[in-house]
């Protein structure tokens, strides 16, 4: 096969929607463990601190170490069930069944105590720093549990994606996770807290006013778990592990051709599929100097962002940016990034099908990102992140004093997370069709697994240290009768009658040595380790 693949081939489309419904699946836990329950403990319970919000992060942790468990996923199944369906089936079950579970504990007040009081008729009030530390180590071990399940199902569905897409369509694989995971991502995290939170529901949707949003987190998740459960009965019963509806690839006689017939990259040699066999394989990719330079770049490249996107959201709360219009700035974000992440992808995979890219001419883009290849999108995706967080410095820097959110603030909030959101999508489509391109289908979903494992890596390690540094380099003191005192904590502060005041942010230290550190290693290191990727040729990669 010659050229750029325009568009999905026929007999690809539903492989191709079924991967978008399993990657949407799994974008629900990420969103409720990313995004909402950090969201939820800040704004509910206003002790709990960065740090503690950086513990809650450990429940992150399953995603960026799955490399561990992916040879048992890619070698151990059932040849009834099939080598995916195998894993796919019983995990998601397993999911839909705690999400129940734990929606259920919620609505008793046994899990996350308080958070669904106005669904219930009791008036919320903020929870003090004692009982949101209790919630924290309780909310951590359960989405812990979850999200290793998710961590697993992952595994299973890319190795799938590589074997139930033909190559012609095959790097369409990222252009489903890009939509499924940001649609599940997106469900889970900014349409459920603008759907349950009271004071959005009053100003844009209801006639009365009432205290409480129209969905419940423990509604939300027992929604989920049956979805999961209603998904898992449709994969039991009404799809197989391998295509049906198009013809297999025959064994070419003397002249005859098969450009008509379907290439599919299944794999069925026994030493790549024996647990033993995988394993070998996969310290094998690891000896690999290409993977290795890649996994450099990994686990350094998203230092730079991590104090904008753990905690800037988090501190225009914590100024008085209220909840409800946070909420529709982040709404505004999910049309963009379901529309623009299809034509990222598409980008991706246009340049990834070029044979020969053309020389840059232009210097300054040549300054930036080098010469064409498949990782430009990325390298463009980490200057406009980059961008995003300086950004985001200055959004925190002018918050307005008096609390008053001016049209034009408004304005700059919604820039500066559109901005931020979708050159993450950039960079995500980038980065999963270049590993698309480079995997060993031999071993596909345990290499797939080691690269996007790396690639969490990076995001998941600086993220409780970054944290903590805003906590560490965040100075406070207690005003009374016209005088600054020390005070050991807020609460003797204000029982003396005196104002907890912030003399020093954190934010601002933490995140202009993340911005500082991302550029020296972008050009010191990171867009001329990435050029010479890009060129490297396929056998580079392999572990045959």
């Amino acid at each position: 096969m010659s050229g750029v693949p325009h568009q999905l081939a026929k007999h690809d489309v539903k492989p191709f929607l079924l991967l978008v419904l399993l990657y949407f699946l799994q974008g629900v836990p990420v969103g409720l463990t990313f995004g909402t329950v950090p969201f939820l403990l800040k704004s509910m319970a206003k002790g709990t601190t960065f740090t503690q919000l950086g513990v809650f992060t450990m429940a992150t942790y399953p995603y960026s170490m799955k490399i561990l468990w992916s040879p048992i996923v890619d070698s151990i199944y059932s040849r009834k069930t099939g080598r995916r369906r195998s894993w796919i089936i019983p995990v998601q079950f397993l999911s839909g069944i705690i999400l129940w579970i734990l929606g259920t504990a919620i609505s008793k007040n046994m899990v996350f105590s308080g958070v669904d009081d106005a669904y219930h008729g009791v008036n919320a009030s903020s929870s003090n720093t004692a009982s949101s530390e209790l919630s924290i180590s309780t909310l951590t071990i359960c989405f812990l549990s979850l999200i290793a399940l998710c961590a697993t199902q992952d595994i299973a569905v890319d190795g799938w994606a590589l074997e139930i897409l033909s190559k012609e369509s095959l790097s369409y694989a990222s252009t489903a996770q890009t939509v499924g995971l940001n649609t599940g991502y997106f469900m889970s995290f900014t349409i459920f807290l603008a759907f349950n939170s009271a004071d959005f529901m009053n100003r844009y949707i209801r006639a009365i006013p009432k205290d409480h949003g129209i969905i419940s987190l423990s509604g939300y998740l027992k929604f989920s778990g049956a979805l999961y459960l209603f998904v898992t009965v449709y994969l039991l019963f009404f799809t197989t592990e391998n295509p049906t509806d198009a013809p297999a690839l025959p064994t070419k006689k003397n002249d005859e051709k098969v450009d008509d017939f379907i290439d599919y990259n299944y794999d069925t040699n026994p030493a790549h599929t024996s647990l033993s066999g995988v394993y070998r394989s996969f310290f094998k990719v690891l000896k690999l100097p290409s993977v290795q330079s890649l996994m450099a770049i990994h686990l350094v490249s998203k230092l730079a962002f991590q104090c904008n996107e753990g905690a800037t959201n988090l501190k225009l709360l914590e100024r008085g940016f209220k909840r409800e219009d946070l909420a529709v700035t982040v709404l505004i974000d999910f049309p963009f990034e379901i529309i623009f992440g299809y034509y990222v992808a598409k980008w991706s995979a246009n340049v990834a099908y070029e044979k020969k890219a053309p020389m840059t001419t232009n210097k300054v883009v040549k300054f930036l990102v080098g010469e064409p290849g498949t990782l430009t999108p990325w390298l463009w995706g980490f200057l406009g992140r980059l961008t995003a967080a300086f950004l985001a410095n200055v959004l925190i820097a002018y918050f307005p004093a008096d609390g008053n959110i001016t049209h034009g603030y408004f304005f700059m909030v919604i820039v500066q997370h559109l901005l931020g959101s979708f050159m993450s999508t950039v960079q995500f489509v980038g980065i999963c069709a270049f590993h698309t391109q480079i995997a060993d289908p031999a071993i596909g979903g345990t290499y797939m697994t080691l690269l996007n494992t790396l690639s969490n890596l990076g995001g998941t390690w600086p993220r409780l240290l970054i944290l903590f540094m805003i906590d560490r380099f965040t100075k406070h003191a207690c005003r009374y009768s016209n005088k600054i005192a020390n005070a050991t904590e807020e609460e003797r502060c204000i029982a003396a009658g005196g104002e907890w005041l912030t003399i020093k942010d954190g934010y601002f230290v933490t995140n202009i040595f993340c911005i500082t550190v991302g550029c020296l290693l972008y050009f010191g290191f990171i867009k001329r380790r990435a050029q010479q990727l890009q060129r490297l040729p396929q056998s580079s990669w392999q572990c045959r």
